[in-house]
């Protein structure tokens, strides 16, 4: 479609341009290259430290990283190739680098110990964005990563919490038992006349001993649900963060980065995976009689869209973009029809999401990426393990040379150590700034000002916000317009069952296979190649032997080009 319309435009007389570019895929470029290692060499990224590590990406990178690019020419896509870029090459580092650096002078980037969805696998936080939701009706048992055995979810258990003073005990309820671990209070509704008498007084932790007082918010109670009384876990879940900002409580983390009971949790579970946790806790409530019940439950259960691993809410200090004023200039520009969306029906999905939106986490906590340009600074006699605990402490700089020089201004006269952040940014950071950087920025080239804005942006429904809303808001801050003046969204190209090609799945179809044809074996040695699970890999192949038994024919690039182009009649089109 993209080849179309370039060609098209050129043969009507206009000055048209194509540019080719690669995005780095941080997260997913360094889960296939830690596979790699651990299948080959028994090693993990940390047996061989970050630069060594960085090598080895970059020989992945040299091998496989160039595929999509070769398929477009062999498509006979019309790009022009002398302008090909990618988010990691130097050009457009230097700008993403700059971006950051302008965002955070501007107040746009900051940095906060807040609430983020942890991936327990990739060992990272994930955007918003990147986390699917599983809605489940009743008593549900899902594989999750890293455990032998299904484990339960969709049930919501109660239990009771001992009073001071024998007064009794209170009984709160809860989908994520585990996380009781890290209950810092207790909340009640201010009106509701069953717990007036215990308003101001504590419970008690039957496994540490530690107060829970007895708070009263009319925010996050509802006193007709349940037995009116909520566990506050303010570390541990979106709606207790806040509860906990309120009520001034205590924020206690009980996880470890891989999902493990921390020594927070207490002797008597710490070292314990998280839903192995969650029976022990069950069973050591009932040995204390402190059980009550478990009833299945509706619930929304949030899973990383990469990792398919249960997303566990965690405190944790990382990055921040503060993107509502820009995400209100994005609905402007569609609202105004600056920027027009195609098919229109895709407008409400914008608003939907732009109107809601959060503050993006930007820090990923990976080692594939673009570090970020950020220096902390440790004054004499502290401890370098300290790293990052004073936010005020923080230099952000285009590189270390202005981070010391800024330092010095800072701290005259004191002597310091300045250590760079190792977290990268997240790869949708960089991606954003293309339709800027493709074109020269933040440098004044002669492509930026005959260029841009552009005209149209061809791409996939299903990164209607994840890139194209990311483009629009970081286009309009930092270039002054938006980054085109149509979005035409083509419908996602799925395989006989009606599934999203997919990597994890192995059900993705190489154009080039396609085009010149290929035998079922050599489809199932690509597989055998591939990162799959061993389990993933034995359905993939008998998902290949069903669908290719003959493997694939001959079908030259035209009959492609004509199927794809064809493809479109899944949405409605409005001619451009």
């Amino acid at each position: 479609m993209q080849d179309a319309m370039i060609r098209w435009r050129r043969m009507s007389g206009y000055n048209a341009l194509w540019v080719p570019g690669v995005d780095h895929a941080g997260i997913a470029t360094q889960v296939v290259v830690e596979k790699k290692l651990m299948r080959e060499r028994k090693l993990t990224r940390h047996d061989i430290g970050r630069d060594k590590f960085i090598s080895e990406v970059l020989k992945w990178k040299d091998q496989y990283g160039g595929t999509i690019l070769g398929q477009l020419r062999r498509l006979g896509a019309s790009l022009d190739w002398s302008r090909e870029c990618f988010t990691m090459d130097d050009q457009r580092s230097k700008a993403v680098t700059e971006a950051f650096v302008r965002l955070h002078k501007d107040g746009l980037i900051y940095r906060d110990y807040r609430l983020v969805n942890w991936d327990c696998t990739l060992l990272t936080a994930i955007s918003d964005i990147e986390v699917d939701h599983l809605e489940l009706k009743e008593e549900t048992m899902l594989k999750v990563p890293g455990y032998s055995s299904p484990v339960q979810f969709g049930v919501l258990i109660s239990f009771a919490y001992p009073l001071e003073e024998g007064l009794g005990e209170i009984i709160v309820a809860t989908t994520r038992i585990e996380t009781m671990l890290g209950d810092t209070a207790i909340a009640v509704h201010p009106e509701d006349k069953r717990y007036k008498h215990l308003h101001g007084k504590h419970a008690i932790h039957p496994f540490n001993g530690r107060k829970l007082k007895i708070i009263c918010d009319a925010v996050l109670v509802d006193p007709t649900f349940g037995t009116g009384a909520v566990k506050i876990t303010p570390a541990h879940d979106p709606n207790d963060f806040e509860v906990g900002k309120r009520h001034n409580l205590e924020f206690i983390n009980i996880f470890t980065d891989d999902g493990k009971i921390n020594s927070n949790g207490g002797a008597q579970f710490e070292g314990m995976a998280r839903f192995a946790a969650r029976v022990a806790v069950i069973d050591a409530l009932k040995e204390k009689g402190l059980y009550k019940d478990t009833k299945k439950n509706e619930m929304n259960l949030g899973i990383c869209s990469r990792s398919n691993d249960v997303v566990e809410p965690m405190i944790k200090p990382q990055w921040f973009v503060n993107c509502h004023t820009m995400a209100k200039a994005g609905l402007d520009a569609v609202r105004s029809k600056k920027i027009e969306i195609i098919p229109q029906q895709y407008e409400q999905d914008w608003y939907r999401w732009l109107e809601n939106i959060r503050d993006w986490c930007v820090s990923r906590q990976l080692w594939w990426g673009h570090r970020v340009p950020a220096w902390y600074v440790t004054l004499e006699d502290e401890q370098l393990n300290d790293l990052g605990s004073n936010n005020d402490r923080w230099i952000v700089a285009r590189n270390e040379c202005d981070a010391m020089l800024e330092a010095q201004k800072k701290y005259p006269g004191k002597k310091f150590q300045l250590n760079q952040d190792p977290d990268v940014l997240d790869t949708w950071f960089s991606s954003g700034l293309f339709p800027l950087t493709v074109l020269g920025w933040p440098d004044d080239t002669a492509d930026l000002r005959a260029f841009y804005p552009t005209s149209v942006l061809e791409t996939g429904l299903d990164i209607l916000f994840f890139w194209v809303a990311r483009m629009v808001m970081m286009g309009m801050q930092l270039g002054g317009d938006v980054p085109f003046q149509k979005v035409y969204l083509h419908p996602m190209i799925r395989d006989a069952h009606g599934r999203k090609m997919s990597k994890s799945l192995g059900n993705v179809v190489d154009p080039l296979e396609v085009i010149n044809g290929t035998t079922l074996e050599d489809l199932l040695k690509r597989l055998e190649e591939g990162n799959l699970d061993p389990n993933e890999l034995s359905v993939a192949r008998e998902g290949k032997k069903k669908d290719f038994p003959d493997g694939i024919a001959e079908c030259g690039t035209d009959a492609l080009r004509f199927a794809l182009i064809s493809y479109t009649s899944q949405v409605i089109v409005t001619p451009i």
